[in-house]
């Protein structure tokens, strides 16, 4: 993970995570931008073992949302491809798999002190950043 010591108001986070195999080898990519200016502040992209996508998903967002902490925003819109993390975090979709309640209730938890959260559902192609650290982090493992 790198860092940069700026500090904004409003934070774009773009995550993504994957496996080979459903569960296999799995990794995660995120980044978190400046909303206003786009300057990359902090980047994640790991190898974390053997995952399910669901799960590499919502680490890759934990991730991010753990690097976005130190950066004292207010503000934070999340981009991700995954229907299910989004659909979940707002509540349209319940979380019924028992181990995907603690990575939701951390995300949670890492949301609670943003004034305002705003989640959205991008398709593969808009999340290409996020995609390709998940894929530089497999391949390099």
């Amino acid at each position: 993970m790198s860092e940069s010591s700026a500090v904004t108001d409003h934070l774009l986070i773009a995550c993504d995570g994957g496996s080979r195999g459903n569960p296999g080898p799995a990794a995660i990519g995120a980044v978190v931008r400046d909303a206003q200016t786009g300057e990359l502040l902090a980047s994640v992209s790991e190898h974390i073992g053997v995952a399910t996508n669901n799960v590499a998903e919502y680490q890759a967002l934990v991730s991010a949302l753990e690097a976005a902490a130190k950066l004292g925003a207010t503000r934070v819109t999340i981009q991700a491809d995954s229907q299910l993390v989004i659909r979940q975090l707002e509540g349209s979709y319940r979380v019924r798999q028992p181990h995907l309640k603690p990575l939701f209730d951390r995300v949670r938890a890492l949301l609670a002190p943003y004034d305002d959260v705003e989640l959205r559902h991008v398709p593969r192609e808009e999340n290409a950043e996020a995609d390709a650290l998940v894929n530089a982090a497999l391949d390099a493992s």
